[in-house]
């Protein structure tokens, strides 16, 4: 059956495809099963298959090649397992913003009622609430118009995934093509609010700004830091910010807010007006009262998010898209003539020991890395000292999870170096993420990308010792990990590894690995010493 760019008829698998290469979504990720056979059968050759060796890295490798991006990701995975498998990844996605449409296969339809062999029974709730728009559409001539939904639902602000099942038997049969429509990303913001959050930082002595992962999403850095300029203050990255918030180098970067209640508490408290900007009012890690809501300044929250604004418990939220917002708070404001903050103190790296000192280790990292290196952080035990002996300064340049949920890093920066080709991307991850998707590997290594992969071991979940110590528990059984060799694991996939144990291994090591043509690993067996996260009080 002829097909016709036009709306006229075709067959649903020739309607998908040319919606994807309308959409610019030619790269797709999976792990194929029976329920996909069709749609892959003949591969076309415009088209870039991209394996994972199971559903959770599938969709990790999604999220980074759309985080990377700024498009959508397209996904196929195989039925109901292969979609329960993926989604620890797809909640991950769903925090991280991450525009992607996941398809998964189903059985075909004359057999749902009799709950068959790999059939999934109400497919289209099974990942809600994580999904932005979910369904299995009711004729199989309606599945090209529910991708083309799907997508730009994706891609709406706040952008996240979406999903759709597709029984086998529908990509045989007839349909209209869909035809190509634009569709709006993007909100601005109220100008009656934004003339009040202008009144309110033109009367402010003591602003403090706020700055999250939105802005490196929106591609709104630029924006971001002269608005900083004109208001002059000091800026502090948002709690758990999974990507960079300002540059780190910069005069006005202030440090990180912790995820505590207390802590950010007593750090705001210092200012008479809060502006946040692109992230939550706020993410909190641990309990404790948060003072701030209760007689803290006068809080602002320019966000895309309509949901972040909305759970705020204080302060006047503004709903736009930061790459309208921004500019706009920009030109209504006067120069500001305040003070420029103090210079921030930064910690010293410690001397080389054995065991390696975690922090010497970044600190080594930071030498080595070659100045357009991508970082792509899955070691939360030693994020505060990789904040202070990694700072990132260059846009697009940091991603990590926003979920808290291991297993996403690895597979992520193998996306990310699929969707940056030439670019250095080095993967910094804890012993006990690594043990989430390490099949992640072998596809860098079939793809030969640039991917340096730098396993942080100390012998366990760190960042389990350090709550068991806020926490005030002790005796807690399944936190260490011995026996683990993480070299023999990359070199049993074709990736070339070393393993460091000495401090004058480590140089070397690093720079071999972040200059390698293709996948390297460098397992560092550091101090276990365990980490200060959070304090109590």
């Amino acid at each position: 059956m002829a097909q016709s760019p036009s709306g006229g008829m075709t067959t649903v698998r020739q309607a998908v495809l040319d919606l994807l290469r309308q959409l610019g979504m030619t790269t797709v990720f999976g792990n194929p099963g029976s329920t996909e056979l069709p749609l892959l059968d003949r591969w076309p050759e415009d088209f870039r298959y991209i394996l994972g060796l199971q559903e959770a890295s599938v969709v990790g490798m999604a999220d980074g090649y759309a985080r990377a991006t700024g498009r959508a990701a397209f996904v196929n995975l195989h039925s109901a397992a292969g979609v329960g498998h993926a989604l620890g990844n797809v909640f991950t996605a769903w925090r991280n913003q991450a525009p992607l449409v996941i398809s998964a296969g189903q059985q075909v339809r004359a057999l749902l009622p009799n709950h068959p062999f790999l059939g999934a029974q109400d497919a289209a709730q099974f990942p809600k609430p994580y999904v932005k728009f979910s369904i299995e559409p009711a004729r199989a001539e309606d599945v090209p118009a529910a991708i083309a939904h799907a997508h730009h639902v994706a891609m709406q602000k706040p952008c996240g995934p979406t999903f759709v099942s597709i029984p086998v038997d529908d990509w045989a049969a007839p349909c209209r093509a869909v035809v190509p429509r634009i569709v709006s990303a993007d909100v601005a913001p109220d100008p009656a609010l934004i003339a009040e959050a202008v009144r309110l930082l033109v009367a402010a002595r003591r602003p403090v700004l706020v700055v999250g992962p939105e802005v490196d999403q929106e591609g709104a850095g630029a924006a971001m830091v002269a608005l900083a300029e004109r208001i002059g203050a000091p800026v502090l990255a948002s709690p758990f910010s999974s990507r960079l918030s300002f540059p780190e180098d910069h005069a006005l970067f202030a440090g990180f807010l912790a995820a505590a209640p207390q802590a950010v508490s007593q750090v705001l408290s210092a200012y008479d007006l809060v502006l946040v900007i692109g992230a939550p009012v706020f993410t909190f890690h641990v309990g404790g009262e948060a003072a701030i809501f209760r007689d803290g300044p006068p809080i602002l929250q320019l966000t895309a998010d309509a949901e972040a604004a909305a759970a705020a418990p204080a302060g006047t939220g503004i709903v736009g898209s930061l790459r309208l917002a921004l500019p706009a708070l920009h030109a209504a404001l006067p120069p500001a003539d305040r003070p420029p903050p103090a210079p921030r103190r930064r910690a010293a790296p410690p001397p080389p020991a054995e065991p390696i000192p975690a922090a010497w280790l970044l600190h080594r990292l930071h030498a080595a890395l070659p100045g357009e290196a991508i970082l792509v952080e899955e070691a939360p035990s030693h994020r505060p000292a990789m904040q202070e002996q990694l700072p990132r300064t260059r846009w697009g340049s940091f991603f990590t999870m926003a979920s808290g949920g291991l297993g996403y890093s690895l597979p992520a920066a193998v996306g990310i170096a699929l969707a940056r080709p030439g670019e250095r991307v080095v993967a910094l991850i804890g012993d006990g993420s690594m043990m989430y998707s390490p099949q992640a590997l072998w596809t860098a290594v079939q793809h030969g990308l640039p991917l340096t992969v730098v396993v942080v071991n100390n012998g366990g979940y760190g960042a389990m010792r350090s709550f068991s110590q806020v926490l005030q528990v002790r005796d807690v059984p399944g936190i260490d990990l011995p026996g683990l060799d993480f070299v023999a694991l990359a070199r049993s996939m074709g990736c070339p590894g070393q393993r460091v144990t000495r401090p004058e291994e480590l140089d070397g090591a690093l720079h071999a690995a972040c200059r390698s043509e293709g996948p390297a690993l460098v397992e560092v067996v550091v101090d276990a010493a365990i980490p200060t996260l959070y304090h109590r009080g």
